[in-house]
């Protein structure tokens, strides 16, 4: 077996829900519908339900995005798209159960069949199942799916530092069952009691019956060890009425010695259930167990199996270069891979529930897993009507739509993974208070719902406010993460937390060889705290611009110099020889594999091109570079080619001499990829795609050429006046004064920052969270003071750009006004007060910033 790819290969070889290894046999099909779909962007009402009228359609093949190809442009595509598919049905499927299983739609999904409107689903982050059994008929049935990711006002998330781009971007499946049989993700498997001597298994199994008749049954279920060895069964026999949906519990006897999951040792067992009428079995279905226990503590942090283990994590978004959030199952393994090879021992889901298999490679690496429900906003949210609104409606009108959304996401976040034994928590929310002042009393009753609901579908885990830092949320749930500042703001809190996100390196690749934070290796990790997590683990697109630079991975997945630290430091491997400066002479082409397991895209490959000097060394000279498909199947984001190109910024890039792409497949079959540039000796890669159906040479139909289109024309997000982007955000200074910076912008004119410097230079430094074009500075003095303020900025809080220069005598003028000139888009802010006299004290009620984020 391909030990790259070793759970991913194991769902390939089986695509039915069941073990390959039960004697019962598979009873129910999972069939992977990826593949020939149509797509066309129209905001026809239902004109594309029944038929294929006018539009112009793109044959596609999913994941698929609005956006192909994306490279993380602040601007995308808003609006509707139809998408089509010839579904085939056979006959003896007409007595079975049917349904429709998406593992991810963004963010309103419209499903009809035939013409007929069979289901429709809102929220773009979770998965949904929709029965089509009385809707199917024999043969050729038209699926038409109808999608929009138009900003909702009632729709969780309002907001976020991210993009929000539309599309089928996670996988499609066709399940066919018996009339009784589980339901979609219908078991939740607990331990009651977990130890290391012995251990029980609580298993509650939620059984539909679609058929005419009562159905008398055994429920039978097995628990399998990770060395494929049965160690239980236990049976009962139950009666389901006709059209009933009912759950039956089962708990069995104690299981001696188990084997418990950890990151050193992710043991995974088994849970088989089967379904029998008489001796025959008509259904069945598996889940995942791993015996571990866990536990939060206020005063001594985060324990595993009893012992003591502290958190290092990190925060991951999902979209790559190119596909943008349309990713592979084998995009997303790499990513959780390139984190456990680093050493991380856990990963946040920042900041919305990623694809279900993310939990499965976590389960399967053993990397702790905190997913996160999408209530979050971004910094200087702007009014109501695009994605930089407040986290929380402003509008009385649209609060119960929303708390319903959101709610309707926690319940699916939690239905979908809840059997997997690397969630720790799960998180509510992040930064939630990015809301209005005038709605911030129902934004926390909102998160203390949350919670309750939390606890009410699965009390087996704790429910984490993430992003904590503000409006006193941090109480709200059972854990608090702290976000930036809120490291050193909340000392020994008096119940679980952690940092939920530390570090700020805003770079492209390479980057600096840093760990951005300086606390990871200066001893800050009191007994109380349970952990902290990089921001971020990827370069990500995202509508605040900057914000998406910030990865020790880039966006096409190579790692930074940073990377390397992380593994150096928790690993103690030694980083790579960095590329020199040199003389091109060829390239080098490679990949993380050379063959793509199916044709339905849940497998890809990871290209990589580097440019060598006459030794055949990686030099970091990087001239453009094209990738071409010169024969056999395949495609890029881009199509049959793809160019890379040093001068580019934000886009499709070349840097130090290495670039990298992934490439997948529809048809199988033997591909050949060239690397070409000018003046170079080219390269080639063979890529073998194994399955049906072949391509033919001259035959088959390749994909069209998609060139980038940067969607800056079609502002997905408006521009609005300026916004305050200073209140209450972190702060630091030089002062030795024991009042705290953050006087200065608490948002109130009347406390009063008495700053302290014996040399008489005092800086104060704001951090506005998020990149904007600094306009306007009002500062309200509360001293008669005569001095000159300095104002500078920096992207990353290391390179520091002089702004402006001004005097400024507070006793003719207490109270300054200063439009700043610069419209360059930074972070970080610093001001430095030159006193012309030392003895007189300089106080300051209030300093405001205003700012554009374009």
């Amino acid at each position: 077996m391909n030990k790259q790819l070793p759970l991913f290969l194991l769902l390939l070889l089986s695509i039915f829900s069941c073990s390959p290894s039960n004697k019962e046999g598979s009873k129910r099909e999972k069939i992977n519908i990826n593949r020939d779909w149509s797509f066309t962007f129209s905001e026809e009402n239902d004109e594309f339900s029944s038929s294929k009228k006018n539009g112009e359609w793109e044959t596609v093949g999913l994941p698929h995005s609005f956006s192909l190809p994306y490279f993380r442009s602040e601007s995308f595509y808003v609006g509707y798209g139809w998408y089509q598919k010839n579904l085939i049905i056979k006959k003896e499927w007409l007595s079975k159960a049917l349904h429709l299983e998406f593992d991810g739609v963004f963010q309103v999904a419209e499903i009809y069949l035939n013409g007929k409107k069979v289901g429709e689903h809102s929220g773009g982050y979770t998965g949904f199942s929709l029965d089509i059994s009385k809707a199917v008929k024999e043969g050729n049935n038209l699926l038409a799916v109808r999608v929009n990711n138009v900003w909702d006002a009632q729709l969780a998330p309002r907001a976020g530092e991210h993009v929000f781009s539309g599309g089928i971007y996670r996988d499609v499946y066709l399940t066919v069952t018996n009339p009784l049989h589980v339901t979609w993700n219908g078991t939740f498997v607990t331990t009651p009691k977990v130890n290391n001597e012995e251990a029980t298994v609580n298993i509650k199994t939620t059984i539909e019956n679609k058929s005419l008749i009562d159905k008398s049954f055994i429920l039978r279920t097995k628990i399998v060890s990770p060395n494929n060895k049965q160690v239980a069964i236990i049976e009962r026999q139950e009666i389901v009425k006709s059209g009933e949906i009912l759950t039956f519990e089962q708990q069995s006897e104690k299981i001696k010695n188990p084997q418990l999951w950890s990151p050193e040792h992710p043991n995974l067992y088994r849970i088989e259930t089967f379904l029998l009428e008489g001796d025959s079995v008509v259904d069945n279905y598996s889940s995942t167990l791993g015996f571990r226990w866990f536990e939060w503590t206020a005063d001594q942090g985060f324990f595993l199996n009893g012992k003591h283990l502290y958190l290092e994590g990190v925060n991951v978004h999902q979209d790559h270069a190119g596909w943008g959030d349309a990713v592979t199952k084998a995009g997303v393994y790499r990513d959780v891979k390139l984190m456990k090879e680093a050493g991380f021992n856990m990963i946040r889901a920042s900041h919305y529930p990623h694809h279900p298999y993310f939990t499965e490679v976590c389960d399967e690496l053993g990397i702790f897993f905190i997913p996160e429900n999408c209530v979050w906003g971004i910094g200087g949210f702007i009014d109501e009507g695009n994605w930089k609104s407040s986290t929380y409606p402003t509008k009385e009108e649209d609060w119960t739509g929303y708390n319903k959304s959101a709610e309707k996401t926690l319940e699916e976040l939690i239905k979908i993974n809840k059997n997997s034994p690397s969630i720790i928590a799960w998180s509510m929310s992040n930064e939630p208070f990015f809301s209005s002042e005038k709605v911030i009393e129902p934004m926390k009753k909102l998160l203390v719902d949350l919670v309750d609901e939390s606890h009410k579908l699965d009390p087996s885990r704790p429910a984490m406010i993430g992003g904590a830092q503000r409006q006193n949320v941090d109480v709200l749930g059972d854990i608090a993460g702290y976000n930036g500042d809120g490291a050193t703001l909340y000392k020994n809190p008096g119940f679980p937390n952690m940092v939920s996100e530390y570090g700020s390196c805003v770079t492209d690749r390479p980057g600096d060889y840093t760990a951005c934070w300086g606390h990871v290796t200066d001893g800050e990790k009191p007994a109380w705290r349970s952990g902290h997590a990089i921001w971020c683990g990827f370069d990500h697109g995202s509508i605040a611009g900057n914000m998406g630079e910030m990865g020790i991975v880039d966006y096409a997945r190579i790692p930074k110099r940073s990377w390397y630290w992380y593994r150096n430091y928790f690993r103690g491997i030694a980083p790579p020889k960095w590329p020199e400066k040199g003389m091109p002479k060829s390239l080098k082409l490679f990949a993380d594999k050379t063959t793509i397991i199916g044709t339905d895209a849940t497998d890809d490959v990871h290209i990589n091109v580097q440019v060598l000097d006459e030794n055949g060394v990686h030099i970091s000279n990087s001239p453009d570079v094209t990738l071409t498909i010169v024969s056999g199947p395949g495609e890029f984001p881009t199509g049959r080619s793809i160019t890379f190109k040093e001068t580019t910024r934000n886009d499709i890039q070349i840097l130090e001499g290495h670039a990298a792409m992934e490439f997948r497949s529809y048809e199988g079959g033997t591909t050949i990829i060239e690397a070409t540039s000018k003046g170079l000796k080219p390269a080639q890669i063979e890529i073998i795609t194994t399955g049906l159906p072949k391509y033919e040479e001259g035959i088959t139909p390749v994909v069209k050429a998609r060139p980038y289109q940067d969607y800056r024309w079609q502002q997905a997000v408006e521009t609005g006046s300026s916004v305050k982007v200073s209140d209450a955000r972190p702060t630091r200074t030089n002062s030795t004064s024991i009042t705290p910076a953050s006087l200065a912008n608490d948002g109130h004119k009347w406390t009063k920052w008495n700053p302290i410097s014996k040399d008489g230079i005092i800086w104060w430094e704001l951090d506005m969270e998020n990149f904007y074009n600094v306009e306007d500075v009002n500062i309200t003095f509360q001293t008669a003071t005569d001095m000159t303020i300095e104002l500078a900025s920096s992207v990353n809080q290391k390179d520091w750009i002089s702004l402006e220069k001004l005097n400024c005598n507070t006793k003719q003028k207490p109270y300054l006004e200063w439009n700043i000139k610069d419209n360059t888009k930074v972070r970080f802010i610093r001001f430095t007060f030159t006193l012309k006299n030392k003895a007189l004290p300089l106080s300051i009620g209030e300093i405001e910033v205003y700012g554009k984020t374009n």
